[in-house]
């Protein structure tokens, strides 16, 4: 059954902007509700808050996004990201049981929990152990852990594990936004030739967002097909190395820069390859990626020349 209320939390984040219109050409008649942004301000956190707020609203899908999501962010206030991505993404989950028990949550979990498991150099489906290897992956494999728990109890929770993703409207605190952001300011003559970078050598499986949207369309739309508690991973099944990202987004803006590794930049603990198999997606929900990742990078280009030119100091 489609669902006829759908509250997005996070609503004023990066992939609701691409998740909403995409909500509203698959189910037309569903009422739309937001939690975040332009919505409802409602502080995750406030277990009574967020309570107060699900009863009224009484939906009967919901599309879970709002979290601490930048691993430096987390990593620097570790108890924010676990009052909001655990204890935040609990208080919502009883919420919606009390308000709905029919009502279907949609997770949007983090391929970030497999860490160490991303080891042993496959592509990783769903079976892969969870093996946090930082603090926003952690409190996302422990919300995770807790949600298909709590599926066992009657909650109807599909968990997606999304692989990196990007596009335009991305904050430069992930890295093709912030390769993109230098490249435009250099070709825009506001910084000097020099970009300053992490690690380019490990390999991540890439996704557009709009891609990553589109699955947890597909999921909505099949939800009652599909076992409470069951997983997908959103994933395009190709790694792409880091450094072979920075030299596309130079070629395609003419740029031509000395590059140079910040050590604030650096993670401690570092995969060198990780990518995951989305097949799970494929068969149950008839999900694949469409859109090519030299549209994806030229699109995200575009929005950081855009940034730029409105506001040089961005």
């Amino acid at each position: 059954m489609a669902p006829r209320r759908i509250l997005v939390t996070g609503a004023g984040g990066f992939v609701a902007r691409h998740l909403r219109p995409l909500l509203r050409a698959a189910f037309p008649a569903a009422e739309m509700v937001e939690m975040g942004g332009a919505g409802a301000k409602v502080d995750l956190a406030d277990g009574a808050a967020v309570a107060r707020f699900v009863a009224g609203v009484a939906p009967d899908a919901c599309v879970h996004l709002a979290a601490v999501t930048a691993v430096p962010a987390a990593n620097a206030d570790p108890e924010a990201a676990w009052r909001v991505n655990l204890m935040g993404t609990l208080s919502l989950a009883r919420a919606l049981q009390a308000a709905n028990p029919a009502s279907v949550l949609l997770f949007a979990s983090s391929a970030e929990i497999y860490g160490r498991s991303f080891a042993a150099g496959v592509a990783l489906d769903e079976s892969g152990l969870p093996a946090p290897m930082n603090t926003y992956a952690a409190t996302k494999a422990a919300a995770d852990l807790a949600l298909g728990a709590m599926a066992a109890q009657g909650l109807r929770v599909i968990r997606m594990r999304p692989f990196n993703h990007t596009g335009p409207g991305q904050s430069a605190s992930f890295v093709a936004p912030a390769f993109a952001r230098q490249v435009a300011r250099i070709a825009a003559g506001l910084q000097a030739p020099r970009m300053q970078v992490g690690a380019l050598d490990p390999y991540r499986d890439f996704l557009d967002v709009r891609d990553v949207c589109a699955a947890y369309v597909a999921a909505l739309a099949r939800a009652d097909e599909v076992a409470p508690g069951a997983v997908f991973n959103v994933a395009s099944g190709v790694p792409r190395r880091i450094g072979d990202i920075l030299a596309a987004l130079m070629a395609m803006a003419g740029v031509e820069a000395e590059v140079s590794t910040g050590a604030a930049l650096l993670r401690r603990a570092e995969i060198p390859t990780a990518s995951g198999n989305a097949g799970a997606a494929r068969a149950a929900l008839g999900w694949a990626p469409a859109i090519a990742w030299e549209r994806t990078l030229a699109d995200v280009l575009a929005d950081w020349r855009g940034r730029v030119a409105a506001d040089p100091g961005a």
